[in-house]
C-alpha cells in the first residue's frame, strides 16, 4: 500500500474475517481489495485488542487521538537504528514487488496488488523473473514428446 492509503485506513476497511484490507480511493481514483497474509493478519488482529477503539483510524497518534499525517520522523529513526540508507517509504512498494515477481507470481497480479491502472508500470519489474519465458516454452515440451512439462516425465500411450 501507499503510506497515504496506510495512513489513512479506516478500522473498518480491514476485514479480519476474510482476511482483507479495502482501500476505498487510491492515487489513481479507484478502489482496491487486498488480502493480507497469515503474518499481517495476526498483526491486526492484536493491534486491534490492544489498541484503542474511540477512533475510526487503524493507526493513530495515542496522545492526540488522531491519525497520523506523516512517520518521517519515525521512519527515520527506523532506517538508522538499522543502519539502512538511502532508502525512502515509498522503496517498501517496489521491494513487495521484487519479491513477489521473483517468486514467480505473475506480473498482472503484482499490478493489481500495487493498484496501478496500467501494466507498464508493473513492467519494470519484468527482468526478476527471466525463467517464466524457459517455463513458458517448455509446454511445448509436453506437447511435441508427451512430456509432463512439471515432472519431466514421458507419458506411454
Amino acid at each position: 500500500m501507499r503510506k497515504d492509503e496506510i495512513l489513512s485506513l479506516k478500522r473498518n476497511n480491514v476485514d479480519l474475517k476474510n482476511g482483507y484490507i479495502y482501500v476505498e480511493t487510491s492515487k489513481n481514483g479507484e478502489s482496491r481489495t487486498i488480502p493480507m497474509n497469515d503474518m499481517l493478519l495476526s498483526l491486526f488482529r492484536k493491534l486491534f485488542t490492544e489498541r484503542r477503539i474511540d477512533t475510526d483510524y487503524v493507526f493513530i497518534n495515542p496522545e492526540t487521538g488522531t491519525k497520523y499525517q506523516d512517520i518521517k520522523r519515525s521512519f527515520t529513526t527506523a532506517l538508522r537504528k538499522a543502519q539502512i540508507k538511502d532508502f525512502h517509504f515509498h522503496d517498501l512498494r517496489h521491494t513487495f514487488a521484487s519479491h513477489l515477481v521473483m517468486s514467480g507470481v505473475d506480473l498482472t497480479t503484482v499490478k493489481e496488488l500495487l493498484g496501478y491502472k496500467d501494466i507498464k508500470m508493473t513492467l519494470r519489474y519484468s527482468h526478476l523473473a527471466p525463467e517464466h519465458k524457459q517455463k513458458a516454452v517448455s509446454v511445448l515440451d509436453s506437447i511435441f514428446t508427451r512430456q509432463s512439462p512439471t515432472t519431466g516425465a514421458i507419458e506411454n500411450k
